[in-house]
């Protein structure tokens, strides 16, 4: 960590430490200044064998989205919209799984589950953005393929460069607009009351839950904001798909079907797997029964989503494939 970078982030948790301390002292109740993230239990062969679990997923999850980055910014071939979004989202994945796993994968080793309140907050601001900002990201995508698919004559003029820059500002823009307001509600509220999350990672809701303040607000703010950050781009997502689907009806040949079909099967699939996922997670009832299975959802999208997504891009896009390949060729020629 670069000095610059070590005195902002001892800035903000300082800040953050002031801010609850001088909340949480206002009224005579007890404090609390962390959190325990229960996470998958205490037993020690079980950390042992998440830890060994974990590991490889995240290492998989860095490696295979930095070879997409170099993929795409050292062959010309792949610097085209459709590859400026793939680079933009593989960045967003490393970020993503890097608020998380480290954290938890220190966890399993230490057994240490304690996260300070202000670093539960912090994790969940930069979760917030990137989950959010994924979510505007893939309806770029499908805009671009939309495009692309519908309006083949005026692609290249209609997805410049200016708009993809743009495009892709808006999607972090809004991201980061809709979790600063959702945090600095957070930011309001007391905790004194228990402490301990049953939760990998800090989410708004069980955090919220813990505090001994009126969380109607921060609820019902979050719901909102939600529905704006996810149901937009969603709803973005399905209406670029349906004229997709339209558009290659219309196509009379079986062949040409496919090769439209093919150019936007692997942002589907990756579209499926998020959007399920987060849907089983935040719309399905949380009982008692379906508790432990909330958490295997979470992982699909919080640490599976960024291993997985390099993956699919790699095996079921030829483009990739050949600027893979020639890379490996031309790294065999320099050491033979």
């Amino acid at each position: 960590m670069s000095l610059c970078a070590k005195d902002s982030y001892e800035s903000l948790t300082s800040h953050l430490d002031n801010h609850f301390t001088f909340h949480q002292q206002g009224g005579n109740q007890s404090t609390t200044t962390e959190f325990i993230l229960l996470g998958f239990g205490n037993l020690l062969e079980l950390r042992i064998v998440l830890f060994m679990l974990f590991l490889p997923v995240y290492t998989l999850s860095i490696a295979g989205n930095l070879l997409i980055v170099s993929l795409v910014v050292a062959d010309q071939r792949l610097q085209t919209p459709m590859y400026f979004f793939l680079v933009n989202l593989s960045c967003l994945e490393i970020y993503y799984i890097s608020t998380i796993l480290p954290r938890m994968l220190a966890s399993f080793v230490t057994g240490d589950q304690s996260i300070s309140i202000y670093g539960c907050i912090v994790q969940f601001f930069f979760f917030g953005v990137f989950v959010a900002t994924e979510c505007y990201l893939l309806a770029m995508m499908s805009y671009d393929r939309y495009l692309a698919i519908c309006k083949p004559l005026h692609y290249t003029t209609l997805m410049n460069g200016r708009l993809c820059l743009l495009l892709a500002l808006t999607s972090w823009m809004c991201g980061l607009l809709t979790n600063t307001i959702i945090t600095s509600f957070l930011l309001e509220l007391t905790f004194c009351g228990p402490n301990e999350i049953d939760h990998f990672f800090c989410d708004v809701y069980p955090v919220a839950n813990l505090s001994c303040s009126n969380t109607h607000l921060v609820k019902l703010a979050t719901s909102i904001l939600c529905i704006i950050g996810t149901g937009l781009p969603f709803l973005l997502t399905l209406a670029s798909y349906i004229c997709i689907l339209h558009t290659v009806l219309q196509i009379k040949s079986k062949t040409a079907q496919q090769k439209a079909f093919s150019t936007c099967s692997s942002h589907l699939i990756v579209v499926t797997i998020f959007y399920g996922s987060v849907f089983l997670v935040y719309v399905v009832p949380k009982t008692e029964t379906l508790k432990e299975l909330h958490k295997i959802f979470s992982i699909f999208y919080t640490v599976l989503t960024p291993m997985l997504n390099p993956l699919i891009y790699s095996l079921r896009n030829r483009e990739v494939k050949e600027a893979l390949f020639k890379a490996i060729r031309k790294y065999s020629n320099k050491i033979s």
